[in-house]
């Protein structure tokens, strides 16, 4: 054990808490529960999205619209652009999904979830995330628009007057993209097709930039007030979201640096890595 014992904010904790939260005092059984549903989840998933199972190549409906550039010389037949819409219903979603079905039919039967907790729990959470399904499909209407309208194309036209400068700019945008969507998913639905064409016009290998999209993406998560309510809502922090935010903020802040400098290495010592060839 350390010397001095740091709790949150680096705030040193008294030798009595520190003795305390150091045992837990629950029996073998409570903490075998506690784990059940993490078991489940695993387990599921790997079955559900394994190469083996069939289920998430199940589609119930396709749609795919064809059409042609305006900027395009030529109109093919099958036309230049093309939109597909897979409703695949047995994705990885779920499988998470029926892990949390399995979790409580299991909790229900060992007599720890009553049927009327259930019940609050569907009221409380369709209260809180309702909202957050409708940004859900709102957001890939957007990236559609912002995709096929020629405004992502516009968009990567102007960025690529940067030059290769670009590649310290393309991690940064995922970080404010999922800041603002609180989404890694949606930023790349947004930005990912952006940055693919900055990329084409500056002539970088093509997984450069996409990638430093969705990672930057990945690091901004800690400060997206979405990531940080939901992360906090078991929590003593619940309404402190803020808090949270600030204490997150410098270390993604690092992380982004650390990005950029790999973000430059790679285009400069090894750009074939990232690259489909």
């Amino acid at each position: 054990q350390p010397k001095t014992v740091l709790g949150y904010g680096g705030v040193p904790m008294s030798a009595a808490t520190a003795t305390q939260t150091r045992g837990h005092g629950l029996k073998l059984g409570e903490v075998l529960q506690a784990w059940l549903p993490f078991a489940v989840l695993l387990i599921v998933v790997a079955a559900w999205t394994g190469p083996w199972s069939p289920l998430p190549k199940v589609s119930w409906f396709k749609a795919t619209a064809v059409a042609c550039s305006s900027l395009a010389t030529s109109c093919p037949t099958k036309g230049n652009v093309t939109a597909v819409f897979n409703f695949a219903p047995y994705i990885g979603g779920s499988a998470i999904l029926a892990s949390w079905i399995i979790v409580a039919v299991l909790l229900l039967a060992m007599g720890r979830l009553k049927g009327a907790q259930l019940g609050e729990v569907f009221r409380r959470t369709f209260h809180q995330m309702w909202g957050a399904c409708l940004v859900g499909v709102f957001i890939f209407g957007l990236a559609y628009t912002f995709n096929y309208s020629g405004m992502a194309a516009s968009l990567a036209k102007g960025f690529s007057s940067m030059g290769t400068a670009f590649v310290i700019v393309a991690p940064i945008l995922g970080f404010i993209g999922v800041a603002l969507s609180g989404s890694n998913t949606s930023t790349n639905a947004m930005f990912g097709k952006f940055q693919a064409l900055v990329g084409v016009q500056l002539g970088m290998p093509t997984l450069l930039l996409p990638t430093l999209n969705s990672v930057g993406a990945e690091i901004g998560k800690p400060v997206a007030p979405q990531t940080a309510s939901v992360g906090v809502s078991t929590s003593k922090f619940v309404r402190k979201e803020g808090d949270v935010i600030r204490h997150n903020m410098g270390w993604t802040f690092i992380l982004l640096a650390y990005l950029i400098l790999l973000a430059i290495g790679f285009y400069l010592v090894a750009p074939a890595v990232m690259s489909l060839k």
